[in-house]
């Protein structure tokens, strides 16, 4: 069904959208640290983007002096510290967090609980009483706890709109598209891959069989592919040996994710993303599936689709580890002083 939906190019020298309403206002939550920079860099070089406010507790006046330099028309601010985040996120038509702390050698996500929970609590919260509208894009993990963080933050001030609160899960479909191409020697550009579920560990399920082009692989080959798209993040932290986790393909996939948003708020259609969302899909309260995204944020969730009996066991075994993630992060919020 939605595998058949191309999925949007990231061409960061041209307009992704002919809408003359390109005057969105886009707030960087830790736009100092390893995916914000970069993050921040596209988000810049963007004709959707006509305000780019950033924040952080250190370091971001001379980020904003130095992105300012560049030749595009988005108006830079910065921000820096708590005093200051208030004004950083006024009038912010969508925010993106990608604040925390990362991942080192030997550390799972969940690893990153207790700091990065407190962090997007704390950010959830300037959100709620600052830009209550807003379109709220986490990347901070673990995610699969930290949408329910801001979920639970945003009820307590009574300004939940589950349609506006995305867990950016992109990276995981941009990974698979990779993945695909290369093994079958296609152009990425034109590959799709739906990734559902979560964004950690087995909770990451690629549906390879609603790929397009479609593709087919050996079952050992698809258990391969599988793990290694699951376990790509680790890849990458045990590669840079300690010095850090994802940061610049994880800045390229909240850059793709947030103009696919501002596309759909602008008003083009048939846009689709997955992302970690409040649903009924599954027995989870929170789950990644295909959106079609509109100008109020998701306009219809598309669902799971058809599985094959591979794909359903994945998710068969992910909704216990999910169900937990989701519960420590409700947790967090309902014991917050």
């Amino acid at each position: 069904m939605f595998s058949r939906v191309a999925r949007p190019a990231l061409n960061i020298t041209r307009s992704l959208s002919t809408s003359s309403q390109n005057n969105a206002k886009v707030a960087v939550l830790g736009a100092s640290g390893g995916i914000g920079q970069p993050l921040s860099l596209l988000l810049k070089n963007s004709p959707l983007v006509s305000q780019l406010s950033l924040y952080d507790i250190a370091h971001t006046p001379g980020v904003a002096a130095d992105l300012s330099h560049i030749e595009t028309r988005a108006q830079v601010t910065g921000h820096m510290g708590p005093d200051q985040l208030d004004a950083a996120l006024k009038g912010c038509d969508v925010v993106v967090i990608p604040a925390g702390v990362p991942r080192k050698p030997g550390m799972t996500r969940d690893d990153l609980f207790n700091t990065n929970a407190t962090i997007v609590a704390t950010l959830a919260d300037a959100c709620a009483r600052c830009c209550p509208e807003a379109m709220i894009c986490v990347i901070a993990n673990p995610v699969n706890s930290t949408i329910p963080i801001t979920s639970e933050v945003m009820k307590k001030h009574g300004v939940y709109n589950p349609n506006r609160v995305f867990g950016v899960t992109t990276l995981d479909i941009v990974r698979a598209n990779a993945f695909v191409a290369e093994l079958k020697g296609l152009d990425p550009a034109r590959v799709n891959v739906p990734v559902i579920g979560g964004h950690a560990g087995k909770t990451i399920i690629p549906l390879i069989s609603q790929c397009t082009p479609k593709v087919e692989f050996p079952e050992d080959k698809l258990v391969a592919l599988t793990g290694r798209i699951q376990e790509a993040g680790t890849e990458v932290v045990k590669a840079k040996a300690g010095a850090g986790s994802a940061t610049l393909s994880m800045a390229y996939a909240g850059a793709r994710f947030t103009f696919s948003l501002l596309d759909a708020m602008n008003g083009k259609e048939g846009v689709v993303e997955c992302s970690f969302v409040r649903s009924e899909e599954t027995e989870c309260k929170y789950f990644s599936t295909p959106l079609l995204l509109g100008k109020n944020g998701i306009e219809k969730n598309l669902g799971l689709g058809k599985l094959s009996a591979f794909e359903e066991k994945l998710v068969a075994d992910a909704i216990g580890e999910l169900k937990g993630s989701i519960k420590k992060g409700e947790d967090f919020v309902q014991n917050m002083k």
